[in-house]
């Protein structure tokens, strides 16, 4: 059967002069035109398509690939506003994505970017946004481990921190204590479990926790090291955005690798960088 609003494997059945009809189960026979077709396509191809309805309400298939899909958060930017019915976002598709005014919180502007989740209409088999991400979030419990590496969708800032969106599924906090640079509404980036309450509420971070954190970022760094003859022009007055760009990590966790490898033995620090220790190769 065909998903509507998300990505779907689909054999031709039929070719015409608009494009190939592909077999779309209960939802009937289902268009992919011309224009997403290879020049080699025939009927009994499969297609993996994006199945959605165009502006008559007709269901359509596109290799186009959108923003997000249903199931799915996404920042996506408003394209124009409707006084009758809503909100338009930009979805990557031909189509904009209807962001009706009672899914709306507040009164997005056109140029501004919004946080929605993308779901389908049961009644109208419609996909539509909504700004009111929490009720669609997983209400299962949160089956992460403390550590655990996670992907991470930050979807707005509150006076402890910025909330972001856990693999898709859960929301989680990034405290404001823990970060080393800010963070933008919308951005996407890899990130760590760091607890798990008995209530269900997740806390995040950026970085590894404890030893595992420190490791793994100390192998890192002599991993530059050497793939730059021994020597980088980091250390401890590096700005933090330059340590974020570089290894992925917050000033602070770098900080206490170089102080791990410097006890070490294995770096010392030189002018405005630090350098190799380790026996050279013969």
């Amino acid at each position: 059967m065909a998903n509507i609003g998300r990505w779907n494997n689909l054999t031709a059945v039929e070719e015409n002069s608009y494009g190939m009809m592909l077999d779309g189960d209960e939802h009937g026979q289902i268009l992919i035109p011309n224009r997403y077709l290879p020049s080699d396509a025939q009927v009994h191809d499969e297609f993996e398509v994006f199945v959605y309805p165009d502006s008559d309400d007709r269901l359509i298939a596109t290799t186009e690939e959108p923003l997000a899909q249903v199931g799915e958060f996404a920042c996506l930017e408003v394209v124009s506003v409707n006084p009758r019915i809503g909100a338009f976002l930009n979805m990557g598709l031909v189509k904009d994505l209807l962001l009706p005014f009672a899914e709306q919180v507040g009164k997005p502007r056109v140029g501004q970017r919004v946080m929605v989740a993308i779901v389908l209409d049961d009644k109208t088999d419609r996909i539509v946004a909504s700004m009111r991400t929490r009720r669609h979030m997983d209400k299962s419990p949160p089956p992460y481990d403390d550590g655990d590496a996670v992907q991470l969708l930050i979807a707005d800032q509150t006076p402890l921190g910025f909330n972001a969106i856990v693999n898709q599924r859960h929301m989680g906090l990034l405290y404001h204590s823990d970060l080393s640079t800010p963070l933008e509404i919308g951005q996407s980036i890899d990130g760590f479990i760091r607890k798990v309450r008995p209530e269900g509420k997740i806390d995040l971070s950026l970085d590894r926790a404890g030893y595992g954190r420190v490791a793994t970022l100390s192998d890192d760094i002599i991993e530059a090291l050497r793939n730059s003859n021994g020597f980088l022009s980091v250390g401890d007055k590096t700005p933090p955005e330059k340590i974020r760009h570089l290894f992925g990590t917050s000033k602070k966790a770098f900080k206490q690798a170089l102080g791990a490898l410097y006890k070490e033995r294995r770096i010392e620090f030189e002018g405005q960088g630090i350098r190799l220790l380790e026996e050279e190769s013969t």
